[in-house]
């Protein structure tokens, strides 16, 4: 019986040992794998990321305008010095522009003016801006023409009865938004940025709370996809980097391992025997050529026979004769010599 136990004992424990090793072994395995994938997948979310930080430009921008106008005039007039003016800048922390190149904006001027008489007297008046680049050049100038809303006397004095509470306590005031819109396609020039613009209202009287800048960007095409479907792009983009790089790493990884699908050394050792076969064929054809040519004018010597001239003749024949013969065998020398030179090029390596 113990006989028997021992064997079997070894034997599991053998299967013991084995199955672990492969366990090990799988484990190690699907844990490189892991680390490539996630290293695949960070590295695909970075390029989308920097692909995106990159293409879009700013959606929007906002800044306050704050008007200045000259004092040093006759103080008895109710109406300004000059008209205000505002001077904006384009730039973001003074070193980035707002507005990319060829891509239109949207720009207007919030007004927050009071319903004060003076206000509901005035009408129409022209609010003109003016952009200009770094040195100083204008590059483009447009204006428009605004005016409060109309409410009758009868609609103000419900609207002050209803909003009395709120009116008050000060939550609520009398006052009117007025949207002025300035471009509706503008697009900046890559020769001449534009950096700033000047605003001016065309009215000595108007009275404002506050006013606003507004640029917001209008996106077509991969730039619309990708600010109004962000997800969806997201996953998209960041699928097709990670497809691409898996693609680079496995053919990179085949190319490490197996040499590639084509290895280049049974190529190479393909070709230099194809070679050396040609090479052989050549050299047999030449020294046959050769060989017919030298039996040919061994046929078609004369034979001496004659008086002195035709000795002469002989001789002189025989001459030839020798020239020739010396001449086919310095050509024939230069087939060896160059043939050997090739075939000492083209050995084949292994």
């Amino acid at each position: 019986m113990g006989r028997t136990v021992g064997p079997v004992l070894h034997w599991v424990q053998d299967v013991a040992a084995v199955t672990l090793l492969k366990a090990r072994r799988t484990l190690f395995q699907a844990a490189i794998l892991l680390c490539s994938l996630v290293l695949l997948l960070w590295v695909s979310i970075f390029l989308y990321g920097s692909f995106y930080y990159s293409y879009m430009p700013t959606v929007s921008f906002s800044t306050p305008v704050h008007f200045y106008y000259a004092s040093d005039c006759d103080t008895s007039e109710s109406g300004l010095c000059s008209f205000p003016t505002a001077n904006i800048s384009f730039m973001k922390n003074e070193r980035d522009q707002v507005m990319a190149y060829g891509q239109p904006y949207r720009v207007s001027l919030e007004l927050e003016m009071p319903e004060s008489p003076v206000n509901e007297q005035l009408g129409m008046f022209m609010v003109r801006m003016s952009s200009y680049t770094k040195g100083g050049k204008t590059v483009s100038s447009v204006g428009r023409s605004t005016m409060l809303h109309y409410r009758s006397s009868l609609l103000q004095t419900l609207s002050t009865f209803l909003l009395s509470p709120f009116l008050l306590t000060g939550i609520s005031e009398q006052k009117q938004l007025i949207e002025v819109e300035l471009y509706s396609d503008y697009k900046t020039n890559a020769y001449q940025p534009t950096v700033g613009a000047v605003i001016q209202i065309h009215s000595k009287r108007v009275q404002i709370y506050s006013a606003q800048l507004r640029i917001h960007a209008y996106f077509t095409g991969i730039r619309y996809v990708l600010y109004n479907f962000p997800l969806t792009s997201a996953v998209i983009g960041v699928a097709t980097n990670f497809a691409f790089l898996s693609v680079i790493v496995l053919f990179s990884y085949l190319q490490f391992l197996w040499g590639g699908i084509w290895p280049p050394d049974q190529v190479r050792v393909r070709v230099m025997i194809g070679d050396n076969t040609r090479i052989q064929q050549r050299r047999e054809e030449a020294r046959k050529r050769m060989e017919k040519e030298n039996s040919q004018k061994e046929l078609n010597a004369p034979a001496v026979i004659g008086s002195t001239t035709e000795a002469s003749d002989f001789s002189g024949n025989e001459m030839i004769l020798s020239f020739n013969v010396a001449a086919l065998h310095l050509k024939q020398y230069f087939i060896l010599v160059k043939v050997g030179i090739s075939k000492k090029n083209c050995t084949p390596t292994f």
